[in-house]
């Protein structure tokens, strides 16, 4: 939850942000709860977004921050082969996979697409959560 104190024409704003989503966001301004819709220029996608248990993480709608840099990876890793939103993650840690085993499905430009992977072997990380936004060649979930 974060708090933002902003000046619009003028005018002082109190806002608290509840609850962040790639296509949504709960807040308060000075006290009155709002539901607010996210949208984002044509080719542009949402950052990624956390997915805790809880409430998801909380982030300013209309500010649109880049994601950290990717960190490296040790071991072979499945990366996401263009922009787009994880749907289902369908591989947990311990895992064994074989060679083309489907591990993941993203959406990405309105369609459902299938991430299979390239390894064979145990799964050591899964670096993502379901309804995370990624982008091309983000490391998804690491083989060792």
């Amino acid at each position: 939850m974060k708090k933002y104190d902003l000046k619009i024409n003028g005018k002082d704003y109190k806002v608290e942000v509840k609850e962040f989503g790639a296509k949504s966001a709960k807040v308060e301004v000075n006290g009155k709860p709002f539901s607010v819709d996210i949208s984002y220029p044509a080719g542009e996608v949402a950052p990624a977004i956390p997915r805790p248990v809880a409430p998801r993480a909380a982030a300013v709608a209309p500010v649109v921050q880049a994601a950290p840099a990717p960190a490296a990876v040790a071991g072979n890793s499945v990366n996401a082969p263009m922009p787009g939103l994880i749907l289902k993650l369908l591989v947990k840690v311990g895992d064994k996979v074989a060679v083309g085993q489907k591990v993941a499905v993203m959406e990405a430009m309105k369609m459902e697409n299938d991430i299979n992977t390239t390894f064979a072997g145990t799964i050591a990380e899964i670096r993502v959560a379901e309804g995370a936004n990624v982008k091309e060649h983000d490391p998804l979930i690491v083989i060792a």
